[in-house]
């Protein structure tokens, strides 16, 4: 019945926009237009004439996975109809108390640990205050003063090289994890000049990890974002959909001459995709070395970026800094984390959260299984990277070079060159494929033993995306793809294009065996692609010695 009344007190509340009854429009100038082109264009890694360096820090908001908020036992849903998801608590209702997440705080210390960070077993809750309509009490609960854990250190790999195939080890160091509870959502009705308030995010636990400004441009920024989000969703905290808001990053960003000061720096909200964080901090980058060039100043402020123009906007200035009257919450006692020497023996292991235990029960991480793979299967450092860049990937690559005579780096190639392609073109995830590891198994097994070419084996597996059901060797049977098993014919239709091309069979007399190629593709031509290109030559070498 609580959940019914809240639902007849809260309708979504409609709130006037202050933009004096207009919109807002942003007209994009031709220099902000260039300077979006530039970055675009330009590598991340790359310093202006006047060797300007970017200095790039971020602050990642991950929602915790679990059924109930952080401080209610109201359910965490995705796109459920606006405010059916609010409890007394969520609203600010007057005399109600938070209740501490257990599935939270474990959550923020299996993060903290595979990110190496120093776990504090005695961590404080405080109240920010701001106003704005989504936070119905005024306040957020988060930890200022005495985080979670702190001083930790994420690794990643920076792919480099003309063609992005080779990799650099890099790291950034972890400030601080902290919990805290996400705020509600702004629906805005431009066309009526309103904005709506759904209350059901209101509450939702959320992770902050802070980075320290280790990085100095988009591309590294990308990168170590991808493998923090791959972390996530490995350790189950945080499913990591950056289209659903399970991460956000906000990027503070300032340039800098080598050898002087960090400059001012802005801070961009709000960015939900790798691709735009990149995006977006190396036209920060560019249009802070513009303004620095020209001789102005950069200002303190709060920038959000838009994707359609490729650039960053102003929202905000920061030069009168906001006093959030941090205070320590009143209603929650310190938070304590015990460790298997510290845990009383008269507690209820239920109701604690013991670090030990959690480390216990962590799984392989992405770093990890990126070296098992290279050392297990022999592949490419860059081979891992993407194998592990898609759900399911990994699995799918293990359970084909589990199954076939075919050597692994085979299997990558062909993973990444045609399963993938499939995926992109169809536009599917791993998961949604039709096409099963075994069936690519099969056909490489045929590829192997010589039955198909490999043209054949490309037109094989066009022919098992379809969604026939049909397998390898059924197909190769159906469409004749099968390469010819009997020498003697093939021998004749060798001593066939021979004669029918002397001019050729000349320049090959005459040293010219270049021109051998071009005999191999007639005989290919004439079998179809059913004939090995290796016999085929072989023969043809033998008959024009």
């Amino acid at each position: 019945m609580a959940q019914v009344a809240l639902l007849l007190l809260l309708p979504p509340p409609l709130l006037l926009r202050p933009l004096g009854g207009r919109l807002t429009v942003f007209r994009q100038s031709a220099r902000s237009a260039s300077l979006a082109a530039a970055a675009a264009a330009a590598p991340g890694r790359e310093e202006s004439k006047s060797s300007w360096v970017g200095v790039v820090g971020l602050e990642v908001h991950a929602q915790i996975c679990s059924n109930s908020k952080l401080f209610s036992g109201s359910l965490v849903q995705f796109s459920a109809p606006p405010n059916s998801l609010v409890s007394f608590l969520d609203a600010s209702l007057p005399g109600t108390l938070p209740v501490l997440n257990k599935r939270c705080v474990e959550g923020a210390v299996m993060t903290g640990l595979a990110l190496n960070c120093t776990i504090n077993k005695r961590s404080l809750f405080d109240r920010k205050h701001y106003f704005y309509a989504d936070l119905p009490a005024g306040y957020q609960i988060t930890q200022q003063r005495c985080p979670v854990a702190v001083n930790g250190m994420l690794t990643y790999n920076l792919c480099t090289g003309k063609n992005r195939n080779q990799t650099t080890l890099k790291s950034v160091r972890i400030k601080q994890i902290q919990l805290e509870q996400d705020s509600g959502k702004s629906l805005h009705d431009d066309a009526r000049f309103q904005t709506l308030i759904d209350l059901n995010r209101a509450g939702v636990g959320l992770i902050e990890i802070v980075m320290e400004p280790d990085m100095t441009c988009g591309e590294e920024a990308a990168a170590a974002v991808r493998e923090l989000q791959l972390i996530l969703q490995q350790l189950g905290t945080c499913r990591g959909n950056m289209a659903e808001g399970q991460l956000r990053v906000d990027a503070n960003i300032s340039v800098h001459q080598p050898g002087e000061p960090y400059g001012v720096r802005a801070e961009v909200k709000n960015i939900n995709s790798a691709r735009f964080l990149a995006r977006a901090i190396d036209y920060e980058i560019q249009r802070q070395i513009e303004v620095l060039e020209n001789g102005e100043i950069i200002l303190n402020e709060t920038r959000a970026f838009d994707y359609k123009s490729g650039r960053t906007i102003p929202m905000r200035d920061k030069e009168g800094k906001q006093d959030y009257r941090f205070m320590p919450e009143p209603n929650l006692p310190p938070l304590i984390i015990y460790d298997n020497k510290t845990l009383p023996s008269n507690v209820n292991h239920q109701q604690v959260v013991n670090i030990d235990q959690i480390r216990e029960q962590m799984p392989e991480l992405p770093s990890v299984k990126r070296t098992r793979l290279v050392e297990k299967y022999n592949i490419l450092t860059e081979h891992s990277i993407t194998l592990m860049s898609e759900d399911g990937l990994m699995e799918f690559f293990e359970t084909v070079a589990e199954n076939t005579l075919a050597n692994p780096r085979k299997v990558i190639s062909w993973i990444i060159n045609e399963f993938l392609g499939f995926l992109k073109q169809n536009n599917l995830t791993v998961r949604q494929s039709p096409f099963k590891p075994l069936a690519l198994s099969e056909l490489l097994d045929l590829l192997e033993k010589g039955v198909v070419s490999s043209s054949a084996a490309k037109q094989v597996f066009t022919e098992m995306c379809k969604k026939e059901g049909k397998s390898a060797s059924q197909i190769v049977k159906e469409k004749e793809l099968g390469l010819l098993q009997d020498q003697a014919k093939l021998e004749q239709i060798c001593q066939s294009i021979i004669e029918n091309h002397p001019k050729e069979v000349s320049e090959i007399h005459k040293g010219n065996w270049k021109v051998l190629n071009k005999l191999i593709g007639q005989v290919q031509k004439a079998t179809h692609r059913r004939a090995a290109p290796n016999l085929v030559k072989a023969i043809l070498e033998k008959k024009l010695s």
